[in-house]
């Protein structure tokens, strides 16, 4: 029974059912018998839509589409400005790997030439965001299992969520890497009840 602004942690061995769990409180299916409460209300009996809506969820499996950064992460929270999403990008700790990315669609070098001096100052505020136009390809491939995490944790800190749920967020990646996104995960995690599922 975790209370508001607390931390639980699940800890069990693989297939001990620690998944079943959250996906039992996102919704991804019902209880089968008794009920799961959140703050005496019955989850059942509220949208699944206004349910998710106070809910996110980094998974151990993150799902990116084949779409540009930008817009993966925005989809925590779709009418996000641009300037929002790079701000939760930051925060996420990603920012800057994102800017050394390659753009998503190639401009046309003669045009670029053909610009002004006066103009160069314009031209570096706008490839400043050129890496979060980089497509991903499907299911994320062309980012590594660190980036795709960080992308997921953008995408948590973007939705704003008053409940976080994470599945072991970061079971598959290497030590570092593994530090940096857990003092990421910390800042998303402040001020906010947090559920979280480790096999260690």
């Amino acid at each position: 029974h975790p209370h508001s602004l607390c931390v639980c942690l699940q800890v069990g061995q693989s297939g001990s059912g620690k998944s079943t769990i959250l996906r039992l409180l996102f919704r991804f299916y019902d209880v089968q018998g008794g009920c799961i409460r959140i703050d005496e209300q019955d989850i059942s009996r509220v949208t699944q839509t206004s349910l998710r809506s106070y809910i996110g969820v980094v998974p151990q499996d993150t799902v990116l589409f084949n779409d540009s950064i930008r817009n993966n992460i925005r989809y925590g929270r779709i009418p996000a400005s641009d300037q929002e999403v790079e701000e939760a990008a930051l925060a996420a700790d990603i920012h800057y790997k994102i800017l050394s990315l390659p753009e998503g669609e190639e401009e046309d070098e003669e045009e670029e030439e053909e610009e002004d001096e006066d103009d160069e100052e314009d031209d570096v505020c706008c490839v400043v965001s050129t890496g979060y136009e980089t497509q991903v390809g499907e299911r994320g491939l062309k980012l590594s299992g660190g980036e795709k995490q960080r992308v997921a944790i953008a995408r948590t800190i973007l939705k704003d969520p008053r409940i976080i749920l994470l599945d072991e967020a970061t079971s598959a990646l290497d030590t570092q890497t593994e530090r940096n996104i857990q003092a990421s995960l910390s800042k998303v995690c402040a001020n906010r009840t947090t559920i979280v599922v480790t096999h260690r």
